[in-house]
């Protein structure tokens, strides 16, 4: 359950999973849903770490032909990450099969533990 993260935010079952896999494997780490980052722009992360300025992206539909993958969709993600990258963020993006297999958490548990 994402309540804990961010309530009255529809979540995909995607980001529920990672969010369970966060408090599961990093406790300690208080992350917010839906973080809006940008000054200006509508742009949020799906999950972040304030105190660090670490952001998560699911990426859904990597293998559907989704959003992320076509042209529009990607150069507009393209936009978003280099303006995170501009401001101070480190953005992890993360595939569906890396975050249904662990290798998404095993990843932050290193990037934590480093």
């Amino acid at each position: 359950m994402l309540a804990s993260f961010v309530v009255g935010v529809a979540v995909s079952e995607l980001e529920d999973h990672m969010a369970t896999r966060l408090r599961q494997m990093l406790p300690g780490v208080e992350w917010e849903a839906e973080h809006r980052f940008h000054p200006t722009r509508r742009w949020r992360f799906d999950f972040s770490d304030l105190s660090t300025k670490i952001a998560i992206e699911c990426e859904g539909g990597t293998w559907a032909k989704g959003r992320h993958t076509r042209g529009k969709g990607f150069e507009g993600d393209c936009e978003k990450y280099n303006q995170a990258t501009r401001l101070g963020w480190q953005v992890y993006r993360f595939t569906r099969d890396m975050i249904m297999d662990d290798r998404a958490i095993m990843f932050l548990m290193e990037v934590y533990n480093d």
